[in-house]
């Protein structure tokens, strides 16, 4: 089957990056499909897609947490027809709070989420990019991969520096194939995430230079994988931080991130 337009499947769209990745990559011609837990905000997405840029939009409900959400979500794609040139794994969240605090199986769908699942969908969807010779995979990092962890969002920076191993990987195997993979990494950016994890309040006493917009993210990590980078720090405040924090010996490293993290994080009198 061939595809009039390029297809582009994301994760986590029904806000922030993710939206903002429908957004674009309808804006460059492609028809989408769309996936998340929140239906309403999907079909609202879809219809505002369709409307402004002719597209078609496929609605695909999805709890990427359950274990077999994956092969369900491929199943779907298959039944009609649609195969999937960009894949933008972007679906993510944070579990606040001190590791032990929390119960297992609030980690265990954390990883199901961020690890699991973005790696499952790469494995199930890359060997027909392979077979077509066109592919492009956006994995959604984060700037925390890149420094030290922080006390209370302990899997986090976990997470998201494997997804930059693997991207980097995953990369070198298929370069030659016409299928390019980028870890985009954000720092702090304008969306719904610290809402979900309670820590709005906190974010807001950071500077404006700190933050990006959603958008501005997104075209940076577009821009990105066209050019064949495996790895982006987006904006060039957190490429500032990445590079400061990969000179220093990595004990003053740990106490600065330690130090920083203090002031925009609900605190535990344990810690």
């Amino acid at each position: 089957m061939t595809q009039a337009r390029p297809l582009s499947l994301i994760t986590g769209a029904s806000a922030g990056i993710g939206a903002a990745f429908a957004h674009a990559l309808a804006a460059r011609g492609h028809n989408v499909v769309l996936t998340a837990r929140r239906t309403d905000r999907l079909e609202t997405l879809a219809a505002e897609l369709r409307a402004t840029h002719g597209i078609d939009a496929t609605v695909l409900t999805n709890d990427l947490a359950e274990p077999h959400a994956v092969e369900q979500l491929c199943r779907a794609l298959d039944e009609r027809g649609l195969q999937v040139d960009w894949l933008i794994n972007n679906a993510g969240y944070g579990v606040p709070g001190r590791f032990d605090e929390n119960d297992w199986p609030v980690h265990a769908d954390f990883l199901r989420v961020l690890i699991t699942a973005p790696t499952e969908l790469a494995w199930r969807l890359i060997g027909g990019m392979r077979q077509r010779g066109y592919g492009r995979i956006i994995n959604v990092a984060s700037l925390a991969g890149h420094v030290p962890g922080t006390a209370q969002h302990t899997l986090y920076a976990a997470s998201k520096a494997y997804m930059i191993k693997f991207s980097q990987s995953l990369a070198l195997e298929n370069q030659a194939l016409g299928v390019q993979v980028c870890a985009l990494c954000p720092g702090f950016t304008r969306s719904e995430f610290h809402d979900v994890t309670g820590t709005r309040a906190m974010m807001n006493k950071l500077p404006d230079l700190m933050w990006q917009s959603a958008q501005a993210v997104v075209q940076e990590g577009i821009d990105a994988v066209e050019r064949g980078e495996a790895v982006h720090v987006t904006g060039r405040v957190n490429r500032t931080i990445k590079a400061l924090f990969k000179l220093m010996p990595d004990r003053l490293a740990l106490k600065m991130s330690a130090r920083q993290s203090k002031r925009y994080r609900a605190q535990d009198s344990s810690t």
